[in-house]
């Protein structure tokens, strides 16, 4: 029976669905978990360091491909085996981060599913835009240990600049620093806030969105699952979908096909989600046409 090792950087708390949606996309492509196949799960709770190690766990045990779900896990894994096929699922540019030589031709063992990009910041900084229109000063959260803070914040000061909006840039690289990023946030009369990607913000999503409603700052996140347990708005690609493509990709690979041959796939299904319930229990209005052109609305 063929042995597949699923490795990320975060706890697998909260993170179910998409493990969910990868068995889908193996059944897809004829692997059953417990069936004609098995998958082996190697979860780093949210301690970078310990990627390594698990990752040559997964190449000691000779699985027959890796499905890597964090940037920094696909790095540790492709740190770990040059003939090992690594497939990712990642919000990343695979290309910047040294993963694939390029997306149509990844070479090598790495292919994969980018979800999110950092270029995605610009269209979330126009939504908080239309979200409170009047506002000087936006504030962003950024992770300082993914993998490119510094393109995403050059990219939203461009678009801060091209709608007349300063950006305030605050760090938040543990739990310990919420409190601190938030506050700093408030004191510097910021109207509105952007939580950047990073696969450490969503384990911590409960939180985050926590601190937003505590503070009463309108806050725009990057994927459904903050909106799910009560953040404002929330749009990008579903990750769900992104997960299956990933299954349904490592199928082919078990099947016989090279990593190399498999062009990067991009997210192409954009969803945009407001929980109203949320909007209306802080007072924060929704602008109709924001509203109107919304995919889902949590009530």
């Amino acid at each position: 029976m063929p042995l597949i090792g699923f490795l990320t950087s975060t706890p697998s708390a909260g993170l179910e669905h998409r493990v969910d949606a990868l068995r889908q996309g193996l059944n897809d492509a004829g692997l059953v978990d417990g069936k004609n196949v098995a998958i082996e799960y190697r979860w780093a709770d949210n301690q970078p360091d310990r990627l390594p190690g698990l990752a040559a766990d997964l190449v000691r045990r000779q699985v027959a491909a890796i499905v890597a779900g964090s940037p920094s896990a696909a790095q540790a894994a492709k740190a770990a085996t040059a003939t090992t096929p690594i497939i990712f699922v990642i919000g990343s540019d695979p290309v910047r981060i040294g993963l694939v030589a390029s997306l149509n031709r990844p070479g090598g063992n790495v292919t994969g599913v980018v979800f999110i990009i950092a270029d995605l910041a610009a269209k979330l900084l126009g939504l908080l835009h239309e979200l409170v229109p009047k506002a000087t000063i936006s504030a962003v959260l950024r992770d300082p240990n993914s993998p490119e803070p510094e393109v995403e914040s050059r990219d939203l000061e461009e678009a801060g600049r091209a709608i007349g909006r300063k950006i305030l840039m605050v760090s938040a690289g543990n739990e310990r620093e919420f409190h601190a990023a938030f506050a700093t946030v408030v004191q510097a009369g910021a109207s509105g806030l952007l939580i950047g990607a990073s696969p450490y913000f969503l384990s911590q999503r409960r939180q985050l969105v926590a601190l937003a409603g505590r503070h009463a700052l309108p806050t725009v996140y990057n994927v459904r699952e903050y909106a799910e347990v009560g953040g404002l708005i929330s749009y990008g690609p579903r990750a769900t979908d992104a997960y299956r493509r990933v299954g349904a990709y490592t199928g082919r690979i078990l099947k016989g096909e090279k990593p190399s041959d498999l062009p990067v796939e991009l997210a192409t299904k954009f969803e945009l989600v407001i929980n109203l319930g949320t909007a209306k229990a802080f007072g924060f209005d929704i602008p109709p046409l924001l509203l109107a052109r919304a995919d889902e609305v949590i009530e």
